[in-house]
């Protein structure tokens, strides 16, 4: 593996001032990851590549210290890829639906590659042994404790510039879904309760509400 790319951290590495940590893996400051970089990175950690930086997929629960995605993140996913897959299925749409581990190039400069929890490609041509080398028309990310600000600012200006036609947040704590319609040149979210029927703008005639979480 390149050195470059998995630097453990230890006692005789060099000061921080020159690495970033994520995961407990250090990254050089001021150098722009790629692509390639990011397939270099180990099986067991689950990194994004922003604008040529990593970082981690699921930060540390600052309650639990947990970084893997909790049980109740994992069920949203589950009823949200349900949900589409079945409706694509009875419309008989070329879109396909992908939980994350799923890898997304978004953009041309090779800087950005991130793992939505889930993906809505409606275009085949983006599709690749790897992933999706292109810009999914729906996105839906379950916000993480550790860092809510990933989705909700990181990744949220990443999506409207890369292209994205409409985002969701999933917020589990607040039981509330913003929804981001950035193909309507819409930048203020619709926010929904739980409760709510959410209609998605990509799928016609899909309503869906989380009331049982």
């Amino acid at each position: 593996m390149d050195n470059a790319v998995r630097v453990f951290i230890k006692e005789h590495d060099v000061s921080d001032d020159k690495y970033y940590t994520v995961a407990g893996m250090k990254f050089e400051k001021g150098r722009e990851y790629t692509h390639e970089d990011y397939m270099k990175l180990p099986e067991d950690v689950r990194f994004e590549l922003i604008d040529g930086v990593f970082y981690e997929k699921y930060p540390s629960d600052p309650i639990t210290g947990m970084a893997a995605p909790n049980r109740k993140h994992q069920e949203l996913v589950s009823e949200m890829v349900y949900r589409i897959r079945g409706h694509i299925e009875i419309k008989g749409s070329d879109c396909e639906v992908y939980p994350a581990p799923f890898a997304v190039r978004l953009k041309e400069d090779d800087k950005n590659t991130v793992e939505p929890d889930v993906s809505v490609i409606c275009d085949p041509s983006k599709l690749t042994d790897e992933g999706c080398t292109g810009v999914p028309e729906w996105i839906i990310e379950i916000i993480s404790p550790g860092n809510p600000g990933h989705d909700y600012i990181r990744k949220l200006n990443l999506y409207l510039n890369a292209g994205v036609i409409e985002y969701w947040i999933i917020d589990p704590i607040d039981r509330l879904v913003s929804v981001y319609e950035f193909g309507k040149g819409i930048t203020t979210p619709k926010v929904y309760a739980f409760d709510e029927e959410i209609p998605a703008g990509i799928c016609d005639d899909l309503k869906i509400s989380l009331s049982k979480f």
